[in-house]
């Protein structure tokens, strides 16, 4: 029996637009070979950074590309974080937290429910403690609990940053992958372009290109660019071109439409499956994303996983993220409809039969 993982939050193969990105390689290195196969900006590849620009309605100059944007994380975390107080969503992204804490920073975690952080929790921390190097958080179809922040709670987060020059850092990776309801404002638009914004092209073309990209305040664009000069010179310039030529030639629109139909279609199955098998069971119910959170009741989600792997299917405790030990992380994006359907019937079956 093989393992069903709900652990894996990456695309499903046919998600990835294999042929045409071949294609789009292709006429990158006949047109523009000599630059991309060569050493360059350590801000990335010009003709994307201005589509990036475009878009964000900024000057080229504030968009740092990077290879993930990981990577452009890690780039700011030494920079502003080592041994300062970082503030956070309980739960959050276990990368950018390993990395924090790896850094000697003080990561201080903030309560959230079901419309996101809690703008009440936020003032309470500034009112309190050393001024945070600055607040990370994933407002939309977080990872990991799927949940979106309200448009009245980003209001009033952009507000209390402004209030106590807080740098926000505001990571978008999955907002475009949505399969129903209306996309909301950014913080960084709310602000004015005065919060920082990240987001990638792993999501919505392809993770192995490894483009992402950042929006900093000039000043802060060009810290970060001398970090990345001294780390690697230059970034991946063949697959940010790659992704130019992808972009510009219009293909990006229905890619992600595709996207959203493969991907939303596996978020139904598992929203019904949990509801067959597992109807106490308290999840959250994302508009889109890759990821639904998972309450257990009081079960330790530790002695599930477990007994789950022995079932065959496997899944990432909530702790891991910084949340209790009753919960769990189930990504549905990897996965096929007919594993989805299996892979929870296999996990209600590892349950307590009290749940």
């Amino acid at each position: 029996m093989s393992t069903i993982s709900f652990a894996r939050g990456v695309p499903a193969p046919e998600c990835l637009p294999v042929e045409e990105l071949a294609d789009c390689a292709r006429v990158a290195l006949e047109r523009d070979g000599r630059t991309i196969l060569s050493y360059g900006s350590s801000s990335g590849y010009a003709p994307l950074r201005e589509w990036i620009a475009d878009r964000h309605g900024v000057a080229p100059e504030r968009v740092f590309l990077t290879n993930g944007s990981l990577q452009g994380f890690v780039f700011l975390a030494q920079r502003l974080a080592p041994g300062k107080r970082v503030l956070a969503e309980l739960p959050t992204y276990d990368r950018p937290l390993k990395i924090l804490r790896e850094l000697g920073s003080d990561v201080e975690l903030l309560a959230c429910d079901d419309e996101g952080l809690d703008p009440d929790a936020l003032e309470q921390a500034l009112g309190s403690g050393p001024p945070p190097a600055f607040l990370y958080l994933i407002p939309t179809f977080q990872n990991p609990s799927g949940r979106t922040l309200s448009v009245e709670r980003r209001s009033r987060i952009v507000e209390l940053a402004r209030e106590h020059d807080l740098l926000v850092l505001e990571d978008d990776p999955y907002g475009l992958v949505r399969y129903e309801g209306e996309a909301l404002p950014s913080l960084f638009e709310l602000s004015d372009g005065e919060v920082a914004y990240s987001s990638s092209f792993s999501k919505t073309i392809a993770p192995g290109l490894r483009v992402g990209w950042f929006v900093f305040p000039e000043a802060l664009a060009r810290e970060i660019e001398a970090t990345a000069t001294a780390t690697y010179i230059t970034p991946v310039l063949l697959g940010q071109a790659t992704v130019n030529e992808f972009v510009r030639r219009g293909s990006f629109e229905p890619n992600l439409e595709r996207v959203q139909g493969l991907l939303g279609a596996r978020r139904d199955a598992m929203l019904a499956a949990l509801d067959q098998d597992l109807p106490g069971i308290r999840t959250t119910r994302p508009e889109g994303g890759y990821f639904l959170w998972l309450e257990l009741g009081g079960v330790d989600a530790s002695d599930l996983l477990v007994r789950a792997e022995e079932a065959g299917v496997t899944f990432v405790k909530g702790a891991d993220f910084g949340g209790a030990p009753d919960t769990a992380r189930l990504a549905f994006s990897f996965v096929s409809l007919d594993e989805i359907r299996d892979g929870v019937a296999r996990l209600a079956a590892a349950l307590p039969l009290s749940v």
